[in-house]
């Protein structure tokens, strides 16, 4: 007898939930391409700021924290191409400042102070929430915008979000996971189009 375990076949209703929840995915991700005018003048943002010497901030709670570690790793790193790294900040790696600020001030205030401390005038600052309510992603964008920021918010459907920063894209549900794999996808695809707008050598 081998090591494996034994394949076991799911039932006939498992398999329907696996199809449906992949197909509220796919509905997601051709959503996605009824918003490539947003996808591009996000890409557009981040490139003006970089070309002029400023960076990018990035921030979420949970798998959305996740989501900014990923998109501020692909810029810092690489993509596609080997060339010069990006000045892209996560808020979320500090563990020392975000307790500190936790404990001293509030969760509330765990990214509104570091925006306060490190974002000057056009850099871009992105707010990433599920749900558009998280406190302290709105905080994060409103410290922002007092500091002259270009803000970006990376919401799901509703919440105060979406209406605070200078461009959004919203993904019309309110399934968390579905949500984050949509701005997972909408990230690589900004990625993308950054890198390609500074680094390209082929005229398009």
């Amino acid at each position: 007898m081998g090591s494996e375990y034994p394949r076991v076949r799911q039932p006939k209703g498992k398999e329907a939930e696996i199809k449906r929840q992949l197909e509220e995915s796919l509905f997601l991700k051709r959503y996605l391409q009824e918003k490539t005018q947003v996808l591009l003048t996000i890409a557009e943002q981040i490139t003006q700021a970089l070309r002029e010497g400023n960076k990018v901030l990035l921030f979420g709670n949970g798998g959305s924290a996740a989501d900014a570690q990923h998109i501020a790793s692909e810029l810092v790193g690489k993509f596609y191409q080997d060339r010069a790294p990006l000045p892209v900040i996560a808020l979320t790696t500090n563990t020392s400042s975000l307790t500190a600020i936790a404990n001293d001030y509030s969760y509330r205030m765990v990214f509104a102070r570091q925006v306060r401390g490190l974002a000057r005038e056009r850099d871009v600052v992105i707010g990433i929430s599920t749900s558009g309510e998280s406190a302290n992603v709105i905080s994060g964008l409103e410290e922002a915008k007092r500091c002259g920021a270009v803000t970006i918010a990376l919401t799901g459907q509703g919440g105060k979000l979406k209406d605070l920063a200078d461009y959004t894209l919203s993904i019309p549900s309110k399934d968390t996971a579905r949500i984050q794999e949509a701005h997972i996808t909408a990230g690589h695809i900004i990625c993308y189009l950054v890198e390609d707008a500074l680094f390209s050598k082929t005229e398009k």
